[in-house]
């Protein structure tokens, strides 16, 4: 594995760019883009800011005020970035959420979002024509945005709460018209079952929930899938299983996917590439260095 570059020694013309969240301290950003910013070779600092619900506006504010080149948003903040920002791009008006400040000429932040970028881009090429989307939340939506721009003809969404599910169908009708809702039932199971035949018929399933996700205060959370053995089973050796979760890796849904034969992408690389994204957009440099950045997000995590 290549060595990531050191980031140049900051000093009185450093420009700062960063990720806003809360919690934030565990990010990989830091590492992936600073890496790209030595690559660069610009006197750029990236950092993680962690900032509160209450205190975001303020620190929007703050920020644009001394001069600060770009930033990141992660959870919980990216429908409020939305809200808070001088000017939308016509996705994140669709998605009203921001992952995605750039500076504006005239002063203020734009808002848009490059998860959809990034989702993408282990995806292409895809011979796919029917997709399962595991979860209703904030990620599911750039997910089914990026889905709609592949063509596929049938996109279902698979929610544990239906008064959570309805809502996000409707949010998504008028730019998703032909998504269809399916209740995940804890019991669901065979053939005969919508989730069963669901998973049996789909050519690219993708979790967006984070059962699965390895947690500190929580050992077995890693042990954890969104589906049970049985329900994998279920699926065809064609089928790709898509995790945006990436840590652990792979993580047990992806394991049992490719004991099935299926093709398994984890969420490292639309980390990389959204934050390869976010890097052009602020830099206006078109040409990502995306190895140093995988590279230096993959050290960090394998690091202690």
């Amino acid at each position: 594995m290549a060595t990531p570059p050191t980031a140049p020694a900051i000093g009185g013309g450093t420009a700062l760019v960063g990720v806003l969240g809360d919690p934030v301290r565990h990010s990989l950003s830091p590492a992936m883009h600073n890496a790209a910013i030595a690559e660069l070779e610009l006197d750029w600092a990236y950092l993680a800011l962690p900032v509160a619900a209450a205190d975001l506006s303020v620190v929007l504010r703050a920020l644009a005020a001394i001069d600060c080149r770009g930033l990141n948003v992660t959870l919980p903040h990216k429908q409020a970035a939305a809200e808070l920002a001088e000017e939308l791009t016509p996705l994140a008006r669709r998605l009203g959420a921001v992952n995605t400040l750039v500076r504006r000429e005239g002063g203020g932040w734009l808002g848009t979002n490059t998860d959809v970028e990034g989702f993408l881009a282990p995806l292409r090429p895809l011979s796919a024509r029917e997709a399962l989307v595991l979860g209703c939340g904030g990620s599911a939506r750039a997910v089914v945005a990026g889905l709609v721009d592949l063509g596929l003809e049938r996109v279902r969404v698979a929610g544990r709460d239906a008064a959570r599910l309805e809502p996000f169908i409707r949010s998504c009708a008028d730019w998703a018209p032909g998504l269809e809702p399916l209740v995940w039932g804890p019991d669901s199971t065979g053939p005969a079952d919508p989730l069963g035949a669901a998973l049996a018929s789909a050519d690219l399933v993708v979790n967006t929930t984070p059962v699965g996700m390895a947690s500190a205060g929580d050992p077995a959370a890693a042990e954890r899938s969104p589906l049970r053995p049985d329900q994998i089973a279920a699926l065809s050796p064609a089928t790709t299983v898509y995790d945006l979760i990436y840590t652990p890796r792979p993580t047990t849904l992806l394991r049992l996917a490719r004991q099935q034969g299926c093709r398994t992408i984890d969420g490292l690389e639309m980390l990389v590439q959204q934050g390869a994204a976010s890097l052009r957009l602020w830099s206006g440099v078109q040409e990502m260095p995306v190895i140093a950045m995988r590279a230096a997000a993959l050290a960090r995590l394998e690091g202690p």
